[in-house]
């Protein structure tokens, strides 16, 4: 039995729907999602199983205009993830038309060595015509190894990918054990999962000035886990959306994560949350760590 395994880079523009495709892939949910762009911030490793081979699916932040540090940071971490990588797969919404931004993608996908295949997304809900002046417009600039057209959502065409980018895959040992589907901590998941939340429940009330700090994670003797997580904002107001009417919001963003989060360790959860405001948390170099993120001058 010969074994293969190679790493898969996924860039895109934000929003293209990378992390519902790396879920698919895996199988099983590894990385959040939620409707908003620029929900991934640090690079993420899905890992899956094809017949003998391992993929190291790299879900990485959406490649945008950067601004503020923290924009620098997760474009940075986008970059990084193709280093090493033994293929660079491309994820477009085909749902929309291409613009100057994400042009502008493909003009730096064209210059990386690595070979590439582009994924057109969304496809169930793309105007046929136009997928097919992108899919000529993807293969004029690229000359990928393959295009696919596929709806990560629902799943149609993904199985037909995860077979050809197992065949693409080189010779070698897999690097992680069969079980294991990611490579973020128990720590990480954690602090991902009460973050989608944030997203979930309060959609446009609440910008991206926001992160998951986890001050503690307490394993007990009885088999579960105490996690203390700090909900950090830049202004009062942010503050008072999270925590709703006598603390109402808090209360159910706590407990939809404390069961999820029990759910993806496998035993009990005690969650606590609190949120502070911290008009100058994305200058603070040891959060960015605990997020997985580099410091980016």
């Amino acid at each position: 039995m010969t074994q293969h395994c190679g790493l898969v880079a996924v860039l895109g523009a934000p929003n293209a729907g990378k992390s519902t495709l790396v879920n698919a892939l895996v199988g099983q949910k590894v990385a959040i999602v939620s409707p908003k762009a620029q929900t991934t911030r640090a690079r993420l490793m899905g890992i899956a199983i094809e017949g003998e081979a391992q993929l190291l699916l790299v879900d990485t932040p959406g490649i945008f205009e950067p601004e503020r540090r923290l924009d620098r940071a997760m474009v940075a971490a986008a970059w990084g993830g193709t280093e090493g990588a033994d293929l660079i797969a491309l994820v477009v919404d085909a749902s929309k038309k291409l613009n100057s931004k994400t042009r502008t993608l493909i003009d730096q996908v064209a210059r990386r060595p690595e070979p590439k295949i582009i994924i057109l997304n969304k496809v169930d809900t793309a105007d046929k015509g136009g997928l097919l002046t992108i899919a000529a417009e993807l293969q004029a600039a690229l000359d990928p190894e393959e295009i696919f057209m596929i709806s990560a959502l629902s799943g149609d065409g993904v199985a037909g990918l995860k077979t050809t980018l197992a065949k693409r895959m080189p010779e070698g040992p897999w690097h992680f054990p069969e079980d294991q589907v990611s490579d973020a901590t128990d720590r990480m998941i954690a602090a991902e999962v009460t973050r989608e939340q944030l997203y979930h429940q309060l959609h446009n009330e609440l910008p991206y000035a926001s992160a998951i700090e986890t001050e503690k994670y307490e394993e007990r003797k009885d088999g579960s886990v105490a996690i203390y997580q700090q909900i950090r904002v830049a202004r009062e107001t942010q503050k008072a959306i999270i925590v709703g009417a006598r603390g109402a919001r808090l209360k159910e963003i706590g407990s939809k994560a404390r069961a999820e989060i029990g759910d993806l360790l496998g035993k009990k959860v005690h969650l606590f949350l609190h949120v502070k405001v911290d008009p100058r948390w994305e200058e603070d170099r040891g959060l960015y760590r605990d997020i997985g993120l580099e410091w980016v001058d």
